[in-house]
């Protein structure tokens, strides 16, 4: 099955550190633009951060920039989310998806992008 296999989310602490882990099963991330999202409940998606397969140049979200961090391992076909300063503000389901129309990223949740090959997700919960 041609899709991302998003997965180390769980419960953690404000200020606490999690690593997501977006795995691509059926198909290579050197073609695609790979961006993560998250959804809260009640809330709209949000684009969290883009790195392009082109140059591997990243963008993030205000909402999280400096305390998040996107990487990949090309070996491994895999995208990584470091989180980091975690606040209650960061829970969600996060998911990632392929830009179908870039290899380099323009904006977050572009739209005029086509975003491919969700995964489950994987729930983020921040609480004390």
């Amino acid at each position: 099955q041609v899709q991302f296999v998003e997965s180390g989310g769980g419960l953690v602490q404000p200020g606490g550190s999690l690593r997501l882990s977006c795995a691509a099963s059926g198909f290579f991330l050197d073609y695609y633009a790979v961006n993560w999202f998250r959804q809260a409940p009640g809330k709209e998606r949000e684009g969290v951060s883009c790195i392009s397969s082109s140059d591997g140049s990243t963008i993030y979200a205000d909402s999280v920039k400096g305390r998040f961090s996107i990487s990949r391992d090309k070996a491994k076909n895999t995208v990584y989310l470091e989180m980091n300063s975690l606040n209650t503000e960061d829970t969600a389901v996060y998911y990632c998806a392929a830009d179908l129309q870039r290899v380099r990223c323009r904006v977050l949740d572009d739209p005029t992008s086509t975003y491919a090959y969700w995964g489950q997700g994987t729930q983020v919960t921040v609480s004390s």
